[in-house]
């Protein structure tokens, strides 16, 4: 009997190739940015104990000892508001991002098993991405009204596209790699070679796709929250703060200043561990 030994092409690309990418400055600056951001939201009850919606007399009060941040229009504390924000944002966003991967790679890997689910799967998502995100927040929001799981439906949607065009790229090109013709030739079948072999060396897109998504879902709930239909008030998010710190920007732009670093150190990070990710997996 003939045994067929599989090229190298069928392993998956090895772990240290993510870590290469991540030990460089991008990959340091961007998971610093994140961490650091991150963990002042899970930390949040630790952090203060200031109720984030307890109002006071106090409104629109500078940075000071008992309010790091100050005070919004309704005298709430802004450090509690903004710490306690960032926790909504991240609950919201690594809800999403993991459902809508699930389903977009699941839609790829539906299309994957004939001509006709191909093309099916293919307009599903051209219908998706013809709606920008806030414009499928509109009609998502319009339906269900705001709330936290609105926001993340709109998300989810948003990133199905993305991740399902990604992995079914991967499995066209993988497909036809000569490991995967040497495993049916070896008689394998046709979902053994694609969950077995071809799909494992598609999902290094995936990966750099992961913090892209984040970064996008930031966005999303951001402008959600900004125009008032995401999570509903008086529950804090960044957006909504920056919403509210829009008419005392020449007043008080302290108001705005905590949320909106926040929310570009969020990004920011999230890009660069994007492109450090995706220069990692191209060595």
């Amino acid at each position: 009997m003939t045994v067929l030994a599989l090229p190298l092409d069928s392993r998956r690309r090895p772990r240290s190739r993510y870590l290469a990418g991540l030990r460089t400055w991008r990959g340091l600056t961007g998971l610093a940015l994140v961490g650091v951001v991150a963990l002042a939201g899970l930390l949040a009850p630790l952090l203060t104990d200031t109720d984030p919606n307890a109002q006071s007399a106090l409104a629109l009060a500078g940075p000071g000892g008992q309010h790091p941040f100050g005070t919004d229009d309704l005298g709430r504390d802004l450090f509690s508001r903004v710490l306690h924000g960032i926790g909504t944002d991240l609950a919201i966003i690594l809800t999403a991002v993991p459902l809508g991967a699930l389903l977009g790679c699941s839609a790829a890997l539906i299309a994957a098993t004939s001509r006709w689910a191909d093309l099916t799967v293919q307009r599903l998502f051209d219908l998706l991405l013809s709606f920008p995100g806030l414009i499928l927040g509109l009609a998502v929001t319009a339906v269900l009204g705001p709330g936290r799981w609105p926001v993340v439906i709109v998300i989810a949607l948003a990133e199905i596209p993305g991740f399902g065009r990604q992995l079914r790229a991967g499995l066209l090109v993988q497909r036809e790699r000569e490991y995967a013709l040497a495993a049916r030739v070896g008689g394998a079948s046709r979902a053994r070679v694609l969950l077995r072999h071809v799909v494992p060396n598609a999902v290094d897109p995936l990966i750099v796709q992961s913090a892209v998504a984040l970064s996008i879902g930031v966005f999303i709930e951001g402008g959600l929250s900004f125009l008032g239909l995401g999570v509903r008030p008086p529950e804090p998010t960044l957006g909504s703060i920056l919403s509210q710190s829009v008419a005392y920007l020449a007043t008080n732009p302290t108001f705005a200043a905590a949320p909106l670093a926040a929310t570009t150190a969020l990004v920011l990070g999230f890009t660069l561990i994007a492109e450090a990710l995706n220069r990692g997996i191209r060595r």
